[in-house]
Parts: structure tokens; sequence; C-alpha cells
């Protein structure tokens, strides 16, 4: 997809300069042949969360959805950094999704499409993916939801 910057600009969109430091020993993203795998992106905002518990009991879906977009953000920015330039991405091949959740909160893929739609919106037709909303029991930092991506690209 050609200048994906003019698109995220045209959305409004400002990407982290920097993904969130790692919460361990490990890094943002890695390149294995054509394919960029991030790690877990949490819904940090500079370096903070701004939403923290389980969806179901205390934080909304609504909310969650939002945490949801704002990690798959956070994702494409540790892709960034990897490849220099996200016009390199031919595909969102797919997306894995943790919501820590309340024991009675079943609606993890709604929430996960806080991710599924901005990856939609930025990248069109290459945007659509496969992908897997998990419900946890917690998550680092008693973040809402965790992201991560697998990005292919030439």
């Amino acid at each position: 997809m050609p200048n994906v910057d003019a698109r995220l600009a045209e959305l409004g969109i400002t990407l982290p300069r920097r993904s969130p430091a790692p919460a361990g020993v490990y890094v943002p993203a890695v390149v294995s042949g054509n394919l960029v795998l991030t790690a877990g992106q949490l819904p940090l905002v500079d370096g903070k969360l701004t939403v923290t518990g389980k969806v179901g009991a205390g934080v909304t879906p609504e909310d969650a959805h939002d945490c949801a977009r704002t990690s798959a953000l956070n994702a494409l920015s540790a892709v960034a950094e990897v490849l220099g330039t996200l016009d390199r991405v031919t595909r969102i091949v797919k997306v894995v999704g943790f919501v820590a959740s309340d024991p009675s909160f079943t609606a993890q893929p709604g929430v996960l499409d806080g991710a599924s739609e901005v990856l939609g919106e930025v990248f069109g037709d290459a945007g659509v993916h496969a992908r897997s909303a998990v419900g946890v029991a917690a998550l680092p930092l008693d973040s809402p939801v965790e992201v991560e991506l697998i990005v292919e690209f030439v």
C-alpha cells in the first residue's frame, strides 16, 4: 500500500514515534523471512495505561474496544521500526488479541474489533486478516487488552 503515512494523516492517526518499551527481556518486533511478528502490545499512551482492570468488571467493552485500537497502533509502530516504513506492508496476516475478562464476559471478539477496524481503515483490503480473540484471567500491568500482529511485507 503506497503512502501509509498519508493515509494515517487522512484518518487523523498519529503513531507513537517509538513503540512502547518492552516490559521484559524481548524486542517489540522481529523479522523472519517476509513476515514481521510483533510482541504483544498494550494500550499504552505516553508510557501509561489509560484504563486498567478486567472487561466486564470495571472496564466497559467500549473502553476495551478503544484499548484494542490503541494496542494495534502501538504494534504498527513496532512494525514501522523494523521495516523503516509501513509502505512495505503488503498484508496484515493475523491479529492475536487477549482480553482480561471477568469470568462472565464472553464478548472478546467485539473488543478485538477495535484492532481489526483500525487495520482495515489504514490498509484497506490488505488489512483484512485472520484473528484470534482470547479471554484471559490477567494481563501485564493490569491491562485490559493486549494485541500482537503478524504482517507480510516486501
